[in-house]
């Protein structure tokens, strides 16, 4: 990417230099061949991060350096938003009517965890080598165009052609629940239906998948008790991430930016 494209980044006279945000950008997603999204979130991200940082120093804040794990402390940084963010924001933990009328609007997103019986071909590569990727990527996918024909068993197709050591059953993982597999695998089972052969690979850290739905089992409803810490929580953090997107916005309306692209969609 061509850094020369974006000018300097100013916040209220401090500067946000290029290197800081090539190195922020290694930590977001943007579509293939566009670099300039991931380098735009990036100084987004930054922006804010200083901002904070200038906001705590202004009240004269102090860093008390929390102990994340056994021997990892918070850096100063760190340790000051977190001080600022916890002085500023103050959310009321929700009110029992509240957390029961938001079960109530629709009692069937709470479920007990789902049951998948599942096989799959498994394509292996390094996803991360771009040429390997697309070469099996077409091996995989004429394995999904045969497997959802109904001309062949999946099982054989499976014995025949799978990397995963299940092709000796037939490609058979056995009983699943979540947190049992890769995310993108289990995104995947997520949408399937029961007998459902996957259209399309899945593509994990481990290759490429062919997915056969052989049973699946959705959780019953949860009943109100089982759910309400859950629900109380989630409503509390969503309040907590709106009122700090607020104090965020308050800032930045009131700060002198320059050289801040367009925030992407």
């Amino acid at each position: 990417m061509n850094k020369a494209r974006f000018p300097d980044l100013i916040v209220n006279g401090e500067t946000v230099t290029h290197a800081d945000i090539a190195a922020e950008a290694q930590n977001h997603t943007g579509p293939k061949g566009k670099p300039g999204i991931a380098w735009r979130k990036a100084a987004h991200a930054l922006t804010v991060r200083m901002l904070l940082l200038q906001e705590a120093r202004k009240r004269g804040m102090t860093a008390d350096c929390r102990e994340l794990s056994p021997g990892r402390f918070e850096t100063e940084e760190e340790a000051l938003i977190r001080g600022l963010l916890e002085t500023e924001i103050n959310v009321n933990t929700p009110t029992q009517d509240a957390v029961y009328a938001e079960w109530a609007h629709d009692p069937s997103r709470f479920r007990a965890p789902p049951l998948w019986e599942v096989s799959h071909i498994l394509i292996a590569c390094d996803p991360r080598d771009e040429v390997e990727r697309d070469k099996t990527r077409s091996r995989a996918e004429e394995l999904a165009i045969r497997a959802t024909s109904g001309n062949e068993d999946f099982a054989e197709l499976a014995r025949a052609h799978s990397d995963c050591g299940s092709r000796a059953n037939g490609g058979q993982l056995g009983q699943m629940s979540p947190g049992d597999a890769v995310p993108e695998f289990e995104s995947a089972l997520r949408q399937m239906a029961d007998r459902e052969v996957s259209a399309s690979p899945v593509l994990t850290r481990h290759g490429w998948h062919v997915i056969r739905m052989d049973a699946v089992a959705y959780g019953d409803t949860l009943p109100f008790d089982a759910v309400k810490p859950q629900i109380a929580a989630a409503m509390e953090k969503a309040a907590w991430a709106h009122a700090s997107r607020s104090f965020v916005g308050a800032l930045m309306a009131k700060a002198d930016i320059s050289g801040l692209p367009k925030q992407p969609e």
